[in-house]
């Protein structure tokens, strides 16, 4: 079974996840970014949500997970619970 360790910031909506994205890309703290404005509970582990497996997560989501490069921030990604960016800490074929 394949399984996949990732962090992300959830956001309202597709401005503001840009807008993070360029913040990261100009060297800014994914976990710092991640406390400050992420709307999931995961804000607090710096937007860290652990290990899990295809299938645990909505299809958008798994989508990017399980094929995006590993460590690379993937998004803004559009999910019912809003705009996310994504990034693929960790990826085993157990």
């Amino acid at each position: 079974m394949i399984t996949a360790s990732a962090r992300h910031i959830l956001v309202n909506d597709e401005q503001h996840c840009q807008q993070l994205k360029t913040e990261l890309a100009s060297g800014a703290d994914f976990g710092l970014l991640a406390e400050q404005h992420s709307n999931c509970p995961s804000k607090l582990q710096g937007g860290a949500l652990g290990s899990f497996s295809r299938g645990q997560m909505v299809k958008e989501f798994d989508d990017v997970v399980f094929t995006a490069e590993l460590h690379t921030v993937q998004g803004p990604i559009k999910t019912q619970f809003g705009y996310h960016l994504i990034e693929v800490t960790n990826r085993t074929d157990k």
